[in-house]
């Protein structure tokens, strides 16, 4: 039997001054669980302004942030840890700290939630497999390619469990065959329960998925449509735009003598130019 739908996150009435010449204004929209839904909009629009009242960096002028049991017009300094513990956020410029493994970049997420190492230690492994990073627990961020290191920042984002996942133009410095490896990540994520909610310019990049889709413009939601497609997410990627982004990529670098090394990283042979 189908899980019952229920609110995990909403926006509502939310209008925020950003400068003199734009205000979001009169945000509404609520995300359930296990839900995918992307946010799109031009840059600027103010898709990461959305996301960062969401997990309260920010707050709005007028209107109401609620996660969970959180609510924004009633939040105080002391609670914003517990409600970030509840919350995965992973940032296109992936945020780790650079003077830490990859172990230690995900371990820090979860000692920050008090759970002891012997725990951490425990659920690492599946975690940092189910990322395809445990083969690479004890690299440095500098040893790895940009799709890797956005690995290790989702396997952070989820490491605590979290009920919805807050993606902030994960892709878009990545090239077309890591952000196919990236959706299909996310998608997996999705699959199991967590919701997803991720904000991007790409309206190629969603436009083949059928999920819902919130489209903000003028700092306002103009549209906010449905889910058409209800199969297999995972499996709706060999039909997408971004599948044939990544094939037409990896094409070109075939036709320039470089070899794919699965992820991201491209070699040239010997010799060439």
């Amino acid at each position: 039997m189908p899980e019952e739908k229920r609110i995990i996150a909403g926006i509502y009435h939310l209008s925020k001054r950003l400068s003199r010449h734009f205000t979001l204004k009169d945000i509404n929209f609520q995300v359930a669980n296990g839900e995918f839904v992307f946010l799109v909009g031009p840059s600027g629009a103010g898709k990461s302004t959305l996301l960062r009242m969401m997990y309260m960096d920010d707050v709005p002028d007028s209107g109401q942030v609620i996660v969970g049991r959180f609510v924004s017009t009633r939040m105080k300094r002391s609670t914003i840890c517990s409600l970030r513990r509840k919350i995965g956020i992973v940032f296109q410029d992936f945020r780790l700290l650079e003077d830490r493994t990859v172990f230690e970049n995900v371990a820090v997420a979860m000692k920050v939630s008090g759970r002891g190492m012997s725990e951490i230690k425990r659920e690492m492994t599946d975690i940092l497999s189910r990322v395809g990073l445990y083969h690479k627990r004890y690299e440095c961020p500098a040893a790895l390619s940009g799709g890797e290191q956005q690995r290790v920042a989702i396997a952070r984002a989820i490491a605590n469990r979290p009920s919805i996942l807050l993606a902030d133009e994960p892709t878009g410095n990545l090239d077309p065959y890591v952000t196919k490896e990236i959706m299909e990540l996310l998608f997996k994520i999705n699959s199991g329960g967590t919701a997803v909610l991720l904000a991007t310019h790409d309206v190629e990049l969603v436009r083949s998925f059928g999920q819902r889709t919130i489209y903000l413009e003028d700092g306002r939601v103009v549209k906010d449509s449905g889910r058409v497609f209800e199969g297999d997410l995972l499996r709706s990627i060999s039909d997408s735009q971004v599948e044939r982004r990544a094939r037409e990529f990896r094409d070109r670098r075939i036709g320039r003598g470089e070899k794919q090394d699965g992820t991201g990283n491209t070699n040239r042979p010997e010799g060439g130019g």
